[in-house]
């Protein structure tokens, strides 16, 4: 049995307990802070105590190109994916001011881009190739090279939780990384291309259809090898996204929380589900991106996002924004007095 099949960590259904009875103890009518009363029942949860904090943040930012590019089916260059990885490193990103502000430990992998980017501080290269094949010609990965990228998900957990992370973000980049996570969703999902391909990186409807139709063909090539999950990672994946199935499948055997952020992660999310059941209890979802497939796999995972505010930039920045609303709720948790405590009568 491989390590990404053993079983994933219990709940600590005590600390969630504990925590629910806080809850109705705080002043304030029962249920009056709605979700994010459940939000802090759920973290006590996942760490085991009746109070959770959130301190300690863990992002990683997986890189990787994709064989697909050659279709056509980016609004950018594959050049921007090692462009981007050199911005990561300069502080410049989305994801590194938001990982700044919020005080978040921010590390970037490399796992294999086309164009060279040299030694950079705060970036591990871990090459596992010049990018993937091509899917529509061949599968994308070799199983080899898929473990690996599994591998180097799960080492990147173990370097958090090492380092006492309370919450593990995962982010990706890599140019025509929509249109293999589409493949994915397609293949685990059994839905059509034209039903979740999107803009990507902003192509206008004719390459949105032509986008669809590379998938579709995709899909066909490697029509008998779909039914596996792992062999659909490897037909239509990614090394970034194969990266994030194995960081959140760790996360879920190791006990550290999950902050799932959008469309791409969240396929990520929906395979390290259907490798591992029972891994999605460990996952949080950060917001619904305006990708038109992300609500198709949100549904899937029977997930609730915290935020819906229009983003589509991937690289883990739309969980770091929540990240503020996650530490308020175990704040207020934590914080308030109870009826006791502020001679306060309850009510009837």
């Amino acid at each position: 049995m491989t390590w990404w099949h053993l079983p994933v960590s219990p709940l600590n259904t005590e600390a969630e307990a504990a925590a629910r009875a806080r809850q109705a103890q705080l002043t304030k009518p029962p249920g009056a802070l709605g979700e994010l009363e459940v939000l802090a029942i759920r973290l006590a949860g996942m760490q085991g105590v009746g109070r959770p904090v959130l301190d300690q943040i863990w992002v990683t930012v997986f890189a990787g190109d994709h064989g697909v590019a050659a279709e056509g089916v980016s609004a950018f260059p594959q050049a921007v994916t090692a462009e981007m990885v050199k911005n990561f490193a300069r502080g410049g990103a989305a994801i590194s001011v938001a990982a700044k502000a919020l005080g978040a430990h921010l590390e970037v992998v490399n796992l294999g881009t086309v164009a060279e980017v040299g030694a950079l501080p705060g970036v591990l290269h871990l090459s596992l190739g010049f990018g993937t094949a091509n899917m529509t010609q061949a599968p994308a990965m070799s199983a080899a090279q898929c473990a690996a990228a599994l591998d180097a998900g799960r080492q990147s957990v173990e370097r958090a939780r090492q380092a006492g992370a309370q919450l593990f973000i995962g982010g990706e980049m890599g140019i025509a990384n929509t249109t293999a996570a589409t493949a994915l969703a397609c293949a685990l999902l059994h839905a059509t291309p034209q039903a979740l391909a999107g803009p990507g990186t902003g192509l206008d409807s004719a390459g949105v259809a032509h986008k669809a139709a590379v998938i579709a063909r995709a899909l066909e090539r490697h029509r008998a090898a779909l039914g596996n999950p792992y062999e659909a990672l490897c037909c239509l994946g990614g090394f970034e996204i194969a990266a994030l199935v194995g960081a959140y499948l760790a996360c879920a055997r190791l006990g550290v929380a999950v902050l799932v952020d959008g469309f791409i992660s969240t396929v990520a999310a929906l395979v390290a589900e259907r490798l591992c059941p029972g891994a999605a209890a460990w996952f949080i979802y950060a917001h619904t991106s305006a990708e038109p497939g992300h609500a198709r796999i949100l549904a899937a995972l029977e997930a609730q996002p915290l935020l819906r505010l229009g983003m589509r930039l991937g690289e883990g920045s739309g969980a770091a924004i929540a990240v503020p609303l996650l530490r308020m709720a175990c704040q207020l948790h934590a914080g308030m007095a109870t009826f006791v405590e502020a001679g306060v009568s309850e009510g009837v």
